[in-house]
């Protein structure tokens, strides 16, 4: 009985047997496989392991929690979490574990490729990857990652959700810059479900990234029109409407958006979704990591403020449903709020060709420093181009953007045709009518 999730269920007994009203146990084991590149050559290579089992128990609402990879001190993780919880005192706002319901069928999260992978086979793959790299004169990367795996998750509680379910992941990035002066830097990723990816074309895309980037020009600062791409939008709204619409910070008072639900606070045609069951996601899930069932919640309906995001404590407090958006860095955690796959819609054309003047942004340095409340900004733009009579033309050689994110919603008034998923965040490259940006 040396298996992790053997013991997962003496977990629950024992901590139940020292008196916990409620328990929660959230086991997980899997393998990775990571490797690191410097410059041209691949740098470490290996294989990890995981295995560990987190214990959460709650005594007259207060929770007391506990963690250990060790199958053998498992009984003294669950008494251990048992006492943690009679220490802390009673939580009158704890309303209770998550009950057992039906959970809906997800598709698109485990590849048996990537189970199965021997470290031969991605050693192969970050070799494409840098080759792609390599493969435009005049580039050199400069580093790189690979990394894969799998896991599966085991979720228990004392209110009857059993839970087991198993997933694969694999992404490869690499940053490269050019042999000859002015220098010029770019870089590319994809992450994924399954082993469908091109690591010689996302080698490839960095290093013409930085080649068309070089011998920037500089640019005036003015109001303009502003296309994001995918990973530049993707970094402002992860670092504040993400933010803003978590139920604990709207119950804390540290979002703006306190009392604006049913509210237009963007553009009518944008509709913003969290979903935890879309095929393929990267957080797509038949529950959450407290064993909520996932579902759709629209956050933003066409400009409407429809929903907060909420974990099972949240939601307690309010005495509405959970939204099954619990997440976990790990097993060692106990679990927060967050997105599951955050989904931008918009009537969808061709932006570019539509811009007679503007700019077009490929990723932002900085985003973490926005105002989570009040929304504002102020980031470097990297890899830029003048847009011009509906073309992309000079680079630019120094840039700098700024704004709210609450006036970039409403000014929305275009998207592309380039979806991708950039981490939990699936959206094409977003066209903002009016925008300050700052030039050299």
């Amino acid at each position: 009985m040396n298996d992790i999730f053997d013991n997962a269920y003496k977990a629950l007994e024992f901590a139940q047997k020292e008196g916990a009203d409620e328990v929660e146990i959230y086991c997980i084991k899997g393998r990775s496989i990571s490797i690191d590149i410097h410059r041209d050559v691949i740098d470490l290579a290996k294989e990890s392991l995981i295995s560990g089992i987190g214990i959460r128990a709650i005594v007259k609402g207060a929770v007391g929690f506990s963690s250990t990879n060790d199958v053998l001190r498992i009984k003294e993780a669950s008494e251990l979490a048992v006492k943690s919880a009679r220490v802390r005192g009673s939580d009158p706002e704890w309303s209770g574990l998550p009950v057992k319901k039906k959970l809906p069928k997800v598709k698109g999260i485990f590849d048996k490729k990537i189970a199965d992978i021997q470290i031969e086979s991605c050693i192969d793959f970050t070799t494409e990857l840098i080759n792609g790299a390599k493969s435009i004169r005049n580039i050199v990367p400069t580093s790189g990652h690979f990394a894969c795996g799998n896991s599966t998750k085991l979720i228990l509680n004392s209110n009857g959700v059993e839970t087991q379910e198993e997933d694969t992941i694999v992404q490869a990035s690499i940053d490269a810059i050019t042999r000859d002066l002015p220098l010029s830097t770019a870089s590319e990723f994809d992450m994924s479900r399954k082993l469908d990816m091109d690591f010689y074309k996302i080698g490839e895309r960095a290093s013409s990234l930085a080649l068309r980037s070089q011998n920037g020009i500089s640019t005036q600062t003015r109001d303009c029109t502003v296309l994001l791409e995918p990973m530049a939008i993707a970094d402002l709204l992860e670092n504040t409407i993400v933010t803003s619409v978590n139920a604990d910070n709207i119950q804390k008072g540290r979002s703006s958006l306190i009392g604006k639900m049913d509210t237009s606070i963007a553009s009518d045609q944008l509709s913003i979704i969290d979903d935890g069951i879309f095929s393929g996601g990267l957080g797509t899930s038949s529950c959450d990591e407290e064993g909520t069932p996932s579902q759709t919640t629209p956050i933003i309906k066409n400009g409407i403020l429809s929903s907060f995001i909420y974990d099972c404590y949240a939601a307690g407090k309010e005495k509405r449903e959970s939204t099954g958006n619990a997440i976990r860095g790990s097993y060692t955690s106990t679990p927060s709020i967050g997105i599951r796959n955050l989904i931008i819609e918009h009537p969808s054309s061709d932006i570019i060709a539509e811009t007679s003047d503007g700019v077009i942004v490929n990723t932002v340095i900085g985003a973490h420093t926005a105002n989570p409340i009040s929304g504002d900004f102020s980031v470097e733009a990297r890899n830029s181009f003048e847009i011009k009579n509906g073309q992309i033309a000079s680079p630019i050689k120094s840039l700098m953007i700024s704004g709210n994110i609450f006036e970039l919603l409403k000014n929305i008034d275009g998207i592309g045709k380039d979806i991708r998923k950039v981490g939990n965040v699936i959206t094409p490259t977003v066209r903002v009518g009016k925008m300050k940006v700052v030039g050299n």
